[in-house]
């Protein structure tokens, strides 16, 4: 039974999603825009971008793509308080790290940790010169458990990710900018289709023989299943709330259990 949401803890905050219009972005821009927020968001193509939130296309893996979102949040809805750093994946191609091309290894960096330096680096001065705001990176469980068939590359990326975030809360808090990660395990979205074709066609195999490798090597979800996108943006929202005001500098792992160590 899903909790009944709030349609004003948002009201008047001003929200960047990064990576909106499809997955985990999308329902994380929906529980934003149902909290009451103002929600920017961009994307290499349109979509199905949500009505209700200002939309940029711009390709985030680029510096320029980044100026482009920054000046459009900034110049559209007047300042941001809420920067939400959902843009990710991967899309190098299975066989361990020797498939791993230069390109590949830029490509995974530029997505899945570049995106959210450039981003902070134009949006937090505003922040600090209001002394406020709130910053979530969005990580992952491979940061720490990676699957070396399939997810060297961006492992490597978003483990980067992690160590960034926890230094710039350490800068940040005295600021009065708040800055957590949310750290997903697997989430059932369209890029996990797109990666489990990666693996099938890597190895030769049917899609259930790529979904139970990406299993056998996490070793397994103790709750039976993957999270569904609408349970990681409520994390965020969370997290981005005055309810978690005294949170700040921490990482939390949703991942139905797949991490075993504490």
């Amino acid at each position: 039974m899903t909790a009944a949401i709030d349609a004003t803890e948002f009201a008047g905050k001003r929200v960047v999603v990064s990576g909106g219009t499809k997955g985990l972005g999308r329902a994380t821009i929906e529980r934003f825009l149902a909290g009451g927020a103002q929600v920017i968001t961009a994307a290499r193509s349109e979509g199905s971008a949500l009505a209700d939130a200002i939309f940029v296309r711009a390709d985030l893996t680029t510096p320029e793509g980044a100026a482009a979102l920054a000046e459009a949040a900034l110049d559209r809805m007047g300042g941001i308080d809420i920067v939400a750093h959902v843009v990710g994946g991967s899309a190098s191609p299975g066989g361990g790290f020797a498939a791993l091309t230069d390109a590949h290894w830029l490509a995974e960096l530029n997505l899945n940790l570049l995106a959210a330096v450039r981003l902070d680096r134009l949006l937090a001065p505003q922040m600090i010169d209001w002394g406020s705001g709130t910053i979530v990176h969005v990580t992952s469980i491979q940061a720490i458990l990676p699957l070396p068939e399939s997810t060297t590359a961006y492992a490597a990326a978003k483990a980067a990710l992690r160590t960034y975030s926890k230094s710039l809360s350490k800068e940040l808090g005295p600021k009065g900018v708040r800055v957590n990660a949310v750290s997903p395990g697997w989430i059932m979205t369209e890029a996990a289709g797109d990666f489990l074709e990666r693996i099938r066609s890597a190895t030769g195999g049917t899609i259930e023989d790529a979904r139970q490798q990406v299993l056998d090597g996490l070793g397994g979800i103790p709750i039976g299943r993957a999270a569904e996108p609408h349970e990681v943006a409520d994390l965020i929202a969370y997290l981005a709330s005055e309810r978690a005001a005294a949170i700040h500098g921490a990482e939390f792992i949703i991942d139905g259990g797949t991490v075993r160590t504490v």
